[in-house]
Parts: C-alpha cells; structure tokens; sequence
C-alpha cells in the first residue's frame, strides 16, 4: 500500500534504480571506508564488529553485558566471544559487581577509549561533510527519509525474528 501510495506521487523507475543504485553501493562500501579509516598501526587489530562493541559500551559508566547485547541486537552468548576477544585485545576490562558478584560489568580501558574516541572522530567528520553540503532543507529531507528507512530496516528484523 505505501509503495503503491508514492507511486501515484510520481515516483519514477529511473528515481527507483538510481536511489537503489545509492543504497546498494553505501551499503556495500560503509563498512569497508570505515575499516579503512580505523586501520592505523595503533587500532590494526580491530574489527569493524569489535567497533560496534567498543561503541555501545561507550565512554560513560561501566556497563553489564545484557545491556550491551540488547543495544547490539545480538545474544549475550555472541557477545561474550566478542567481547573476550576485545579483553584479549586490551580494550575492554571486565568487573565482577560488588552486590551481585554474578553481574559483570564492562568498561574501556584507556586503549578502548582512545579506538573509540578516533572511530568517534571519523562519525564526526563524516556528519560534518554531509552538513556542510546540504541546505537546511536538505538536510530535513534526507534526516527523514534515513529515519523512514532506518524504521523499515528495524520492523524487518523485528519480522524476523522467530
């Protein structure tokens, strides 16, 4: 219905492939460009999943692993052999909790805060370019229309899930 919908606004077969064109390729090529832009000789030994970690523990207080796999969509079983990797690594520690000595809970060693805070810069720089070259108009439309699509993206994993 929302397809048939913007079709009768004027959606047109070349709009369609070139936005899927767009799509396809940014796709394909942000995490490879992000990869490339985290491979110094100081963070050589991450991944871009090893990232996506170090970000959602983020710089604030120590967090515990249900917390960080429930904001990384995946199982505290995937998470844990992420995350004794990035122990492994140096860039996370691990803290027993002094109520429940059952709950672990996860911080960024001072290696961890300085991968993310150069994968932070990155993020920055690219808004950055965006905002530069778009009219305030611009960047309404394209905040909505990233944010229609981020939403399909979200009820297509939540279809998904059995």
């Amino acid at each position: 219905m929302r397809g048939k919908a913007k079709a009768e606004k004027g959606i047109d077969v070349d709009n369609y492939g070139t936005l899927n064109e767009v799509l396809v390729s940014l796709f394909r090529d942000v995490l490879e460009i992000e990869q490339k832009a985290l491979a110094t000789s100081e963070f050589q030994d991450l991944t871009n999943n090893d990232l996506h970690v170090i970000e959602a523990i983020g710089l604030g207080q120590p967090k515990n692993m249900s917390s960080i796999a429930k904001a990384l969509s995946v199982t505290v079983g995937t998470l844990t052999i992420a995350m004794n990797s990035l122990v492994k690594k140096g860039y996370v520690t691990r803290q027993r909790g002094q109520t429940d000595r059952r709950v672990v809970y996860i911080s960024l060693s001072k290696k961890g805060k300085a991968a993310f805070l150069h994968h932070a810069r990155f993020h920055q720089e690219m808004i950055q370019n965006v905002m530069d070259c778009l009219t305030a108009g611009e960047l309404e439309a394209l905040t909505k229309a990233l944010t229609v699509l981020n939403q399909w993206f979200r009820e297509k994993e939540n279809s998904c899930i059995v």
